[in-house]
């Protein structure tokens, strides 16, 4: 039997989508029928991603999005909804990361990956959800009563990595930031989950992957192998849809084992 996942009429925000995985869920789900809108800062490369979706026969529109910003995060997503209409599905995918030893790290980096990985999630998915409980009352109209906000966290989240202290932090914090979300909001029909990525080959890393202690790291690996970003497809698709109506506070790792 043949089972498809269809997301037509629906309309999908993802943030960080100019590069790396944010590039790739924007793809998958333009590809089951949403219309997407990509954001970031890189207004060029989001050009090149629409585009891309166009020319396959979807529907994407970009707008300029800085996380660390408060009053660009609100004027997007007031952007975004004025453009394509409410936003049903938000994929909360900006982030950064910065390998350091906990007694290396400066102040500005740990205020730079908290700023944009978990103050910056948070905001965006609080401005998002106000919308979502709006409609889910009945206080604006929308195609779909409740709505689906997909938090991308780390395996780093749940168990420290090497020189990655300050980022692990930053990923707990979301996951906790996903499952208190999901408590709060699942009565307006909102359901909030978090995938957590273990080591996955993007164009922003694959440099490394070809050092000697990206070689180390990889002999280190349960399978000795990296993740693509087509792995995380299924979750994401998954996630986004009704088919998940009864997952709520989920997180589930795509790390090949690593965590274990």
């Amino acid at each position: 039997m043949a089972y498809t996942i269809d997301l037509s009429g629906r309309v999908a925000l993802v943030t960080g989508a100019s590069s790396g995985l944010g590039w790739r869920f924007a793809q998958v789900l333009a590809q089951a029928g949403a219309a997407v809108v990509l954001s970031g800062r890189r207004i060029e490369r989001l050009k090149e991603l629409r585009a891309r979706i166009e020319g396959q026969g979807g529907d994407a529109h970009v707008v300029e999005l800085d996380v660390t910003d408060t009053a660009s995060i609100k004027a997007a997503v007031a952007h975004a909804e004025t453009e394509m209409g409410p936003i049903d599905i938000l994929v909360n995918n900006a982030g950064i990361a910065v390998q350091r030893k906990l007694l290396d790290a400066t102040v500005d980096e740990f205020d730079d990956m908290f700023t944009t990985n978990v103050r910056g999630a948070f905001v965006v998915a609080q401005e998002v959800a106000r919308r979502m409980v709006a409609r889910s009352l009945g206080v604006t109209p929308g195609t779909w009563t409740g709505g689906r906000i997909i938090n991308i966290a780390s395996v780093a989240g749940l168990r420290v990595m090497p020189k990655l202290g300050v980022y692990a932090m930053s990923k707990a914090a979301v996951i906790h930031m996903t499952r208190a979300m999901a408590a709060e909001w699942g009565q307006y029909g909102i359901n909030v989950n978090a995938i957590c990525p273990g080591y996955i080959d993007t164009e922003m890393n694959h440099h490394y992957w070809q050092t000697e202690s990206g070689q180390r790291l990889l002999q280190m690996l349960p399978r000795k192998r990296l993740g693509r970003p087509e792995d995380l497809d299924a979750l994401l698709v998954l996630f986004a849809s009704d088919n998940s109506a009864l997952v709520n506070g989920a997180v589930l790792t795509a790390d090949d084992g690593f965590g274990l």
